[in-house]
C-alpha cells in the first residue's frame, strides 16, 4: 500500500493515477451514493478540481484505488467559486445547506479544504480503518506541506466514533444535517499541535 499527493505539478510522473482515482471517485460518488454530479469519459469531478488542489491517494503498486481525497486552499478563487464548504453557505451550491457552519466560512492561507473523501468499497472490511489511517496520516502531512494548521471537512456525522483511532484532533464547526440521505457534519481537523 502506497500514498501519493498529486499536484498539477506532478501528475505527469505518475501515470494514470489521477484518471484513476477520478474513475474511483465516480464509482463512489456517483454509482454507489447516487450523488448527481458532472462526469465524463468515468471519471467524476467538479469546478473545485483546479490547480490549486491537491489530491491524496491510497493505491497499491498497480494503481488500484483504495482511497482518495483532495485538498483545496481557502484563499482558492475560480470564477465565482471559492471552496465547496464556503460556497454552499454562500448559497451557490443547491446540493448542500447554506446553514451547514456556525460561524463564517473561513479564508487563510493556513486553512485548507478537504473534500471528496472516500476509501473505496473493493478495500475488505478487514483493511478499511487501515486505509483510512494512510489516507488521513498523508492528509495531515500534505496539509502542513503547504502551511497548513487545520483543514474543514465535510464528513458522515458519526466521525467522533474513529477520529481518536487516527489521532487527529477534530472539532465540529456546524450542526449535523442529513445531506443526500446521510448524517454529515463540518469538522475542523487541526493538525497545529502534530506541527510542533
Amino acid at each position: 500500500m502506497r500514498t501519493t499527493t498529486l499536484s498539477f505539478e506532478n501528475i505527469h510522473q505518475h501515470g494514470e493515477l489521477f484518471a484513476n482515482m477520478l474513475r474511483a471517485r465516480h464509482e463512489w460518488f456517483i454509482q454507489h451514493n447516487r450523488w448527481d454530479l458532472p462526469h465524463a469519459l468515468g471519471m467524476e469531478f467538479d469546478q473545485y478540481d483546479t490547480p490549486a488542489s491537491r489530491w491524496v491517494v491510497v493505491h497499491d503498486d498497480d494503481g488500484q484505488i483504495l482511497a482518495g481525497n483532495r485538498l483545496t486552499p481557502t484563499t482558492a478563487k475560480c470564477g465565482i467559486y471559492t471552496y465547496m464548504i464556503r460556497d454552499a453557505q454562500r448559497g451557490l451550491l443547491d446540493s448542500i445547506p447554506s446553514n451547514l457552519l456556525y460561524d463564517e466560512a473561513p479564508v487563510a492561507e493556513t486553512v485548507w479544504e478537504s473534500s471528496r473523501l472516500f476509501v473505496s468499497h473493493h478495500v475488505p472490511a478487514s483493511r478499511r480503518r487501515l486505509v483510512h489511517a494512510q489516507l488521513v496520516m498523508e492528509l495531515a502531512k500534505s496539509a502542513q506541506g503547504v502551511g497548513a494548521t487545520s483543514c474543514l471537512t465535510l464528513l458522515n456525522a458519526n466521525w467522533p466514533r474513529w477520529a481518536k483511532r487516527v489521532n487527529v484532533d477534530m472539532t465540529a464547526m456546524g450542526p449535523a444535517m442529513e445531506i443526500e440521505g446521510i448524517m454529515n457534519q463540518v469538522v475542523s481537523m487541526n493538525f497545529a499541535k502534530s506541527m510542533n
